[in-house]
């Protein structure tokens, strides 16, 4: 026996990703969970290791996308979960969102990086379309930095790592273990009051 769902989209969870760009001179980053794979690049010569994450035309962040073409994408551990929602539901254009990392370069300009996150790459802006009201930029991954200690044999160590995970049919944060974490846009609404309160 099955129940029908309608067109719910059951690919979730899916990483949480910080996504860091220069906007107006300033670094910024906001928390995209829609980050897609669009293919396998090592092993065929020539290819690339393509991304695409979609937000929506109103995100500050999409002006700094456009103007650098350039952007990273910061992975946050299970630890980061307070400031990763944060991040969501604030605006870059009112709040300095940056100021709440610790920020490292690589090889592009217009792609700031979180030294707090464990993995982190940068990415060259190669497309965007426009999808109704959304910014889907496709990316290509020209570096990739992990911290040492969530490798093992020299790959990416998911139970060192301990992603984030995003569900949006529950609105729940998960890691990688049997229950939520928390709820989104909740945690980040309260630590919104903390930092404020300070």
């Amino acid at each position: 026996m099955r129940t029908k769902l309608g067109g719910v989209n059951a690919l979730y969870p899916t990483p949480t990703a910080l996504v860091g760009t220069i906007v107006n001179g300033k670094p910024n980053f906001i928390t995209i969970a829609h980050v897609g794979i669009l293919n396998y690049g090592p092993g065929a010569e020539g290819a690339r290791e393509l991304i695409s994450i979609g937000s929506s035309v109103k995100h500050h962040s999409n002006q700094g996308i456009r103007e650098h073409r350039t952007f990273s994408i910061n992975l946050p551990g299970e630890n980061l979960i307070r400031v990763t929602d944060y991040c969501g539901v604030v605006s870059g254009a009112k709040e300095d969102k940056a100021s709440l990392f610790t920020l490292f370069h690589g090889e592009l300009a217009g792609a700031p990086m979180i030294e707090e996150c464990p993995v982190c790459m940068e990415c060259r802006l190669v497309d965007v379309y426009e999808v109704k009201g959304y910014d889907v930029f496709i990316g290509e991954v020209v570096e990739t930095y992990a911290r040492e200690d969530v490798l093992t044999e020299g790959k990416l160590d998911l139970a060192k790592s301990k992603p984030l995970l995003f569900d949006m049919n529950r609105r729940k944060y998960w890691g990688l273990r049997p229950e939520p974490l928390g709820d989104c846009w909740r945690i980040g609404v309260d630590y919104k009051k903390e930092l404020r309160s300070k």
